[in-house]
């Protein structure tokens, strides 16, 4: 058998998660099939899953690298500023469509719970770290915690994508990041 090169593997997994990104967005996470995966990857099901072991660790490997690429913009830029990505941006976020499947799953099964806070651990530490150096800067409100303002940011964003996975208009959104913005400052 012919040894593979690193670059080689890499591209056969980023063309395998484009797919599946686009397969899962279409087709929600229970109606992504293998076949579906094989037509939207142009891979076989066993390259598929040689790659990522089974279509949950293939769904994970996308929230892990969606979490990561969020986290890196939460540390420049906040939250705020993932939802406006993805409120301009639908065609990077669209597999979050599946968000409604994702909660049913994170509600009544524990082993996918545990994984999926896992790969969206690094997300919520830049949310953190973050609402940690703007308070020491002074420039976040005090009259609550910052444990309150991360589970108030994380409200807006499930919100966010419930309303764009099940095509609520986009009108106004723009005013209603600033105004979660504008909440979180200090004297505001």
């Amino acid at each position: 058998m012919p040894v593979v090169s690193d670059s080689e593997l890499t591209r056969r997994q980023t063309e395998i998660l484009e797919g599946a990104r686009r397969c899962f967005a279409e087709f929600g996470y229970d109606g992504a099939t293998v076949r579906r995966l094989e037509e939207a990857t142009g891979k076989s099901r066993g390259a598929i899953f040689h790659h990522f072991g089974d279509k949950e660790r293939l769904f994970l490997a996308l929230a892990r690298e969606d979490a990561a690429r969020q986290a890196e913009l939460v540390a420049e830029e906040g939250l705020v500023e993932v939802m406006r990505d993805i409120l301009h941006h639908p065609e990077r976020h669209d597999w979050l469509a599946t968000r409604l499947e994702i909660s049913k799953m994170l509600r009544t099964d524990a082993a996918f719970r545990a994984r999926w806070h896992a790969h969206q651990e690094v997300l919520d530490d830049a949310v953190r770290h973050r609402l940690a150096r703007l308070g020491a800067d002074g420039r976040m409100r005090t009259d609550v915690t910052p444990e309150v303002l991360h589970a108030y940011l994380e409200t807006v964003l499930d919100g966010l994508i419930t309303r764009l996975a099940s095509g609520g208009s986009t009108d106004g959104l723009d005013q209603v990041l600033d105004l979660v913005e504008g909440s979180v400052r200090r004297g505001v």
